[in-house]
């Protein structure tokens, strides 16, 4: 198959590489289709075996307590290794293994690797399962060790006499080499060739065996941030998880970084995704409304995410995560500025306030200050806060132009809020005279204020339109 290469098989204390630690090592060494070489050794994890496990592979924490310890075969796995390929069903597990467990000793791994898994689908489209029991069944191939380290590496070995006798030993090292050329992490389940991923900026998309994606995200060169998932996969346990899951790739292209960020938002909002996080559709965002005059009580008012209007932001401080977000900010804010909680609205009664009691409130409370002049204070301690009122008559679009693939987006605000991306004069009249209901989105608002402070920086153009849609169109 090829000029050398080790088969090998790992069995575990569990599936998390960062976590669990191998308990059985088997490698058998070819050189010129011919073996060289067979070793097998028992593994002492430094840990319990959990019971499950235990029944599942049939290693026990008395047959590995007089064990070595992986410290101890580190140099003979590395000697068999040396110069090979290793191969293995589902490498990227054992290479994961490998590589936490070397980074243990401050050794590095440097191996090509090569997936059966992924060599049974190529060798056998026609069939769907390609684990090692849907193998054995499939091909007439027993054992009495299955899920024993050398009992798996014997059954790949009998599969791949198999394969050479089925399909010849030319096709099986041509495919065996196609896979060399590949990422040697990438997920032996996944059904989306990688290389069919442009180096572009977009968004991907994870899918399962569901319809609902699994994650999504962006990246300005989608296929290398797709690899970079699944190389992480070894070192990170959630990428373990998705890595795990995953079955196919879908994405979507755009001109630029902004576009990416901007379908990024809105697909995670829309789809929730199971592993994104960060961009999740806010439904408990809040900011605080300023009373204009300085007697008003409550001088703050917390208003909710669906009562945020941008054209009100001249009144508007601060956008917060959650109300209990929003009130600690707020108490700390008070604490150091001596402003007053009852005037915030942070604390019922009246007359003289706890803070200022204890000498922390300035007195508006209690008539020692003004309330003209505790107001502006209040203003002054939140100025950083303010948000920004839209500084445009009306619609605005930036545009983004990618001169590798010739794609041209046009994105389109209005009031912080993103009512459309459009690619030709059609799509753009469509959008300018539509009317659009206005959903603040925290995560859009700050995007806009970065691409607008500097647009020329990220290669993007500024478009301000006229009231005129002839001029709008003119744009494009």
């Amino acid at each position: 198959m090829l000029p050398c290469y080790v088969l090998l098989d790992l069995e575990t204390t569990g599936g998390n590489p960062v976590h669990d630690r191998i308990t059985e090592i088997a490698a058998v060494r070819f050189e010129n289709g011919q073996e060289v070489a067979r070793w097998s050794t028992l593994v002492n994890p430094g840990c319990s075996i959990a019971p499950f496990i235990q029944r599942l592979t049939g290693i026990s924490n008395a047959m590995v307590r007089s064990a070595p310890g992986f410290e101890a075969v580190a140099a003979r796995l590395l000697e068999l290794l040396d110069g090979a390929v290793l191969v293995a069903h589902n490498v990227r597990f054992d290479h994961g293994f490998l590589l936490n467990e070397l980074s243990r000793l401050e050794v590095a791994l440097r191996v090509k690797t090569l997936c059966t898994v992924r060599l049974s689908r190529l060798l056998y489209p026609q069939h769907k399962g390609h684990g090692l029991d849907a193998l054995m069944q499939r091909h007439g191939i027993s054992t009495l060790e299955r899920h024993r380290a050398m009992g798996d590496v014997e059954v790949m070995q009998a599969w791949l006499q198999i394969a050479r006798q089925e399909h010849g030993a030319a096709l099986l090292q041509q495919q065996a080499l196609a896979l060399l050329q590949s990422s040697a992490t990438l997920p032996s389940q996944l059904e989306t060739p990688v290389a069919d991923i442009p180096e572009t900026a977009g968004v991907y998309i994870f899918f399962g065996e569901g319809p609902l994606p699994l994650y999504i995200g962006k990246s300005i060169k989608l296929r290398s941030r797709v690899v970079a998932h699944f190389q992480a996969a070894s070192r990170a346990p959630r990428e373990m998880r998705m890595a795990q899951e995953i079955r196919r790739v879908e994405w979507r292209e755009t001109a630029g970084e902004l576009g990416a960020l901007l379908l990024e938002a809105r697909l995670v909002k829309e789809k929730q995704p199971v592993y994104n996080r960060q961009l999740r559709r806010e439904s408990t965002l809040c900011a605080w409304r300023l009373a204009d005059n300085p007697l008003a009580r409550p001088l703050l008012t917390l208003v909710r995410s669906e009562a945020l209007q941008p054209q009100e932001f001249g009144q508007m401080y601060g956008v917060y995560r959650s109300k209990n977000q929003a009130i600690r900010s707020l108490r700390e804010l008070a604490d150091s500025q001596g402003l007053c909680l009852q005037a915030l609205g942070l604390e019922s009664g009246q007359g003289r306030c706890f803070a200022h009691q204890i000498g922390r409130c300035q007195g508006v409370c209690c008539g020692e200050e003004t309330p003209q002049r505790h107001h502006l204070r209040l203003q002054l301690a939140l100025a950083q806060q303010k948000l920004q009122v839209w500084p445009y008559a009306g619609k605005i679009g930036l545009r983004e132009y990618n001169a590798r693939s010739g794609r041209t987006d046009i994105h389109i605000f209005e009031q912080w809020c993103h009512l459309a991306t459009v690619h030709d004069a059609a799509e753009l009249a469509d959008a300018l005279g539509s009317r659009s209901t206005l959903a603040f989105d925290l995560d859009t608002y700050r995007l806009l204020l970065k691409h607008i402070a500097a647009p020329g920086k990220r290669k993007i153009e500024l478009i301000v339109w006229s009231a005129k849609p002839e001029h709008a169109l003119n744009s494009l």
